[in-house]
């Protein structure tokens, strides 16, 4: 059965006229309130990609948005942070939020600025739907408070003053948002505990049974099957464990291949092609990094 068309919105005039919000003061970036647009009714799944961000807090709303192949549930006061291209959504018959902000930029409106090429850094724009970003009350405030100077400055007239200072406040509120989101690993940890022991007992399968080359665990496999994105399982990971999904790929790649190495007469050519290095130096060199010792040393060792 053939899914929804995926309508392309390219500017945000086109996105305003679409919510029925007139025309953005400025062609580039844009704020609102959505108790400003005016109710629609939608008959079937919207789907939707656009080109440019898109952050958004929205309170006490019982809506759901889609996100990709996941629906982003509205519960309580939380953010969500979208970036170019992604496909977005609006089931039919679900209600809208009736209050909150939402923040439109293009990333055209950052060129120049750091935060332009920084921004590339804040893996939250690629993460999941139901990894949103709840906030405690006084993270509302603050995030309240940043959403409403955008506003005040949108509403000012132009100056040669006016991308500074609006470059200025997203780049507070995205490193605010970093720091609620560090915060948010670290308060549920006991919510990630189960989700850090399948992790490791899906890791540990990949190895079994004498695994070859084509069925190696990467970062993106691991992920769907745990369904999260691959930015926010290696950031969970890093917060709870110290080590990124990939560097726990590597760890159990070297306590697999010291038993290879010590129980068996397969060549290191061998054993680096089995766990996927196309070349022998690669693997004897995080091998080095790993244990103080090449491959051929830590054999000699069992010798």
């Amino acid at each position: 059965m053939k899914g929804p068309d995926i309508l392309h919105i390219k500017t945000l005039h086109q996105y305003y006229a679409a919510a029925g919000l007139g025309k953005p003061r400025h062609p580039l970036i844009g704020i609102y309130n959505f108790h400003e647009v005016l109710p629609q009714e939608v008959p079937e799944a919207l789907r939707f990609k656009l080109d440019f961000y898109v952050v958004t807090i929205k309170y006490n709303c019982t809506c759901k948005s889609a996100y990709g192949q996941t629906s982003y549930d509205y519960d309580e006061g939380i953010m969500g942070f979208f970036g170019p291209n992604q496909v977005l959504g609006i089931d039919a018959k679900i209600p809208t939020p009736e209050n909150g902000w939402c923040l439109t930029f293009h990333p055209d409106f950052l060129n120049g600025y750091e935060l332009g090429k920084r921004i590339k850094e804040y893996n939250f724009f690629s993460y999941s739907v139901n990894e949103a970003l709840i906030l405690s009350e006084d993270e509302e405030n603050d995030m309240e408070e940043l959403f409403q100077k955008v506003k005040k400055e949108l509403d000012r007239p132009i100056d040669k003053f006016s991308q500074d200072v609006l470059v200025a406040q997203l780049d507070l509120m995205l490193t605010f948002s970093n720091r609620f989101y560090n915060r948010q690993f670290i308060t549920r940890k006991p919510l990630n505990n189960p989700l850090l022991s399948r992790f490791e007992i899906l890791l540990d399968s990949c190895f079994q049974n004498n695994t070859s080359r084509e069925h190696l665990p990467t970062v993106t496999s691991l992920a769907e099957q745990l369904h999260l994105s691959s930015k926010y399982l290696s950031d969970m990971l890093k917060q709870l464990t110290g080590l990124t999904t990939q560097q726990h790929i590597h760890d159990k790649i070297i306590q697999v291949a010291k038993q290879e190495l010590s129980t068996t007469n397969n060549t290191v050519s061998e054993i680096a092609y089995k766990f996927g290095f196309d070349y022998p130096q690669s693997f004897s060199k995080l091998f080095k990094s790993k244990t103080n010792m090449s491959p051929k040393e830590f054999r000699q060792s069992y010798n």
